[in-house]
């Protein structure tokens, strides 16, 4: 579904993407992991038109869409949930998710369905909710979209432990329905239990790549790039 080529990128004359490639098949959820600016981001960043791509092609669906705007490259099927969550903080709940809302399956009800503490909060503003419920609420904002491939950059930094472990499984739920998952985050038990694959990026290439049993097994990749 989706092709990284010999990505290069980076901002103003600061070169941080040298040579990533990845590749994601339908269907599967792929890590990319890494430590502290190595590139993850800025990778994330690339793909989606936010930051041009300097060298090198992202393929999605068998179509050439690098250099494709923002919102093109949203309309196409991919769903973001950014670091940092960027909620609108004055619009409610309910607001944030129709302001990016299509026709599709993605209901307001199915999304409450997955995060009933959204339903709870639904006519509260978004500055008012807690951090793990911001970050539900980004979640949703982008399922919102009825993404094909969905895109989560650190999905549960900084979230109390209950909390990860209900976004956690929503995300399994969302697996088990087929949808197609792109992820970073630092935890890495947790993201080894639910993706099929993973990536290590360090200083702007791709240095490592196989199955998430591999790196679980595989101690001096995880301890070289890792720090873990």
């Amino acid at each position: 579904m989706l092709t990284l080529s010999s990505l290069q990128g980076g901002y103003g004359e600061s070169q941080i993407l040298f040579d990533v490639s990845l590749e994601i098949a339908a269907g599967e959820v792929v890590a990319l992991l890494g430590r502290n600016g190595m590139g993850k981001t800025t990778t994330i960043h690339t793909l989606m038109g936010l930051l041009p791509a300097w060298r090198g092609s992202v393929r999605f669906a068998g179509r050439d869409i690098t250099g494709w705007a923002p919102y093109r490259v949203a309309q196409l099927g991919i769903g973001l949930v950014p670091e940092g969550r960027r909620i609108f903080p004055t619009l409610s709940v309910q607001e944030n998710l129709l302001a990016t809302a299509t026709k599709g399956d993605w209901t307001l009800d199915r999304i409450f369905t997955l995060f009933p503490r959204l339903r709870e909060r639904r006519r509260n503003a978004g500055s008012a909710l807690s951090g793990g419920e911001q970050q539900m609420l980004a979640i949703g904002r982008a399922l919102a979209t009825h993404p094909r491939l969905l895109i989560l950059d650190e999905a549960t930094e900084g979230l109390a432990p209950v909390i990860r472990a209900e976004i956690w499984a929503a995300l399994a739920g969302l697996k088990a329905e087929g949808l197609t998952i792109l992820l970073i985050d630092k935890n890495l038990v947790p993201v080894l239990r639910l993706a099929d694959r993973a990536a290590i990026i360090e200083k702007g290439r791709v240095v490592w790549r196989g199955t998430s049993n591999a790196l679980t097994q595989d101690q001096e990749a995880r301890e070289t790039y890792l720090h873990l």
